[in-house]
């Protein structure tokens, strides 16, 4: 598992030097993004329910059709989703949201947790390569702070935006905006 999770990580490195040099492989096509997510949903729904907790897929945006590459797209997704389990509170069960919905042209998705949140201080800073959020006793979470600015770098590639809101000891939301298909 951990040679496994360092792969991971060293390919997020790579990728994150790639995508800086402007020379990132991207594979943009037409995708269904509720299609996407629920099968990410579906893939991550065991992992929330064996740490006691629930994830529930509100996928109601009747236009999910962008024009983007389809596995960072994934990746952007199943990053979010990890993170929430990551950082979920050891006093509650998990409470995990997927949603989307049409805003204009554009398709917006929210993840959200009820996990142990992010300091305003460290909100602005948790895109940034190498940043982590101090966790306080919380020494079980690994990782080298690439996942969120791969995530930003990812969806701002897929012309789109991405800012999070939260709040310490109540949870994050992060809201994705990307341009639908004309």
């Amino acid at each position: 598992n951990e040679t496994k999770r360092l792969r991971y990580q060293v390919e997020k490195v790579l990728q994150m030097s790639l995508y800086e040099k402007g020379n990132i492989r991207f594979n943009e096509r037409e995708v269904d993004a509720n299609v996407i997510i629920d099968d990410v949903v579906k893939t991550f729904t065991l992992k929330v329910q064996q740490s006691g907790g629930q994830l529930e897929a509100n996928l109601d945006a009747e236009d999910a059709a962008i024009y983007v590459d389809e596995m960072h797209f994934t990746n952007v997704v199943f990053n979010l989703l990890d993170n929430a389990v990551k950082y979920r509170r050891d006093d509650e069960p998990l409470r995990l949201s997927v949603s989307t919905k049409n805003q204009g042209q554009r398709l917006i998705i929210t993840v959200q947790d009820n996990g142990i949140g992010i300091r305003h201080d460290d909100l602005k800073h948790i895109f940034h390569r190498f940043y982590r959020v101090h966790t306080g006793n919380k020494h079980d979470v690994k990782g080298f702070g690439l996942g969120l600015a791969y995530v930003k770098g990812m969806v701002e590639l897929m012309h789109g935006t991405i800012k999070a809101e939260s709040e310490l000891g109540r949870g994050t939301k992060f809201i994705i905006s990307l341009p639908l298909i004309d």
